[in-house]
């Protein structure tokens, strides 16, 4: 394992993001901010409570989920578009470093800063609503997992994307529809037992089942089915990493 250019690819993305700090940091925290401020006030002060919890408080786990698994996308995405773009993928491909190991830096660098993200918004849930977390190490890995899953997913999307626009596409009209019917703001217990079942075939609902489990111990599925969910997507995007490196789909065209 090429350890130093992994290094090398994962502080040059890093170092883009404290170039860009305000958009990407700043602009998501204050983003999700805003949401505390319309759902917890508009909202919150029709449902008082959820499952005995403080709305206010029932919709952190779901605000942070939603602004990781954007952020994450976006991270990834681009981070292995714009050397498509420019041309400098080339120069990676040329270099003595594997595509696993390139994949490692890029996503890495993706991960971290959705991790770095999600902790932001933790800590400043904290000025809004009383927050209490039952299982931390339960709470960090689903944080960590979902970064690097929707981090996966989003380099997927960036080799795929033959411009700006495919960027966003699956993002806008795929994921967020998704996280907001997924149980971000609610739980499907409020919902008829029809919309209850189909709602079961969107896989975000595990992903927020299971880090709402480790703020308040409740949860709309299983917490053994959210970890197996979130895995089991994490397999399928390293599979298809896998077959875009064997094949050079997108990349060496």
């Amino acid at each position: 394992m090429n350890w130093r250019a992994i290094w090398a690819i994962y502080k040059f993305e890093m170092a883009r993001t404290r170039r860009t700090i305000t958009q990407s940091i700043v602009s998501p925290v204050i983003s999700t901010c805003l949401y505390f401020v319309v759902f917890g006030g508009a909202i919150g002060s029709r449902i008082q409570q959820v499952d005995g919890i403080e709305y206010g408080a029932f919709i952190v786990p779901g605000l942070i989920m939603l602004s990781i698994m954007t952020q994450s996308l976006s991270n990834g995405s681009f981070g292995i578009y714009f050397p498509k773009f420019s041309g400098t993928i080339y120069e990676i491909l040329s270099a003595p470093i594997s595509f696993w190991e390139a994949t490692i830096g890029y996503v890495g660098a993706a991960a971290s800063k959705s991790m770095l993200i999600g902790l932001i918004i933790l800590f400043t849930a904290g000025f809004f609503v009383p927050l209490q977390i039952a299982h931390p190490l339960w709470m960090v890995t689903f944080l960590l997992l979902t970064c690097i899953t929707f981090s996966l997913f989003g380099f997927l999307i960036g080799i795929w994307a033959d411009g700006f626009e495919k960027l966003q596409l699956i993002p806008l009209l795929v994921v967020t529809p998704l996280v907001f019917l997924g149980g971000a703001f609610y739980s499907i217990d409020m919902l008829s037992e029809t919309w209850q079942t189909i709602t079961l075939f969107n896989p975000v609902v595990y992903l927020i089942s299971g880090f709402r489990w480790s703020f308040y111990e409740i949860s709309d599925v299983g917490v053994g089915l959210s970890l197996f969910m979130v895995m089991v997507f994490l397999g399928i995007c390293l599979g298809l990493v896998g077959y875009i490196f064997k094949t050079g789909y997108r990349i060496k065209q």
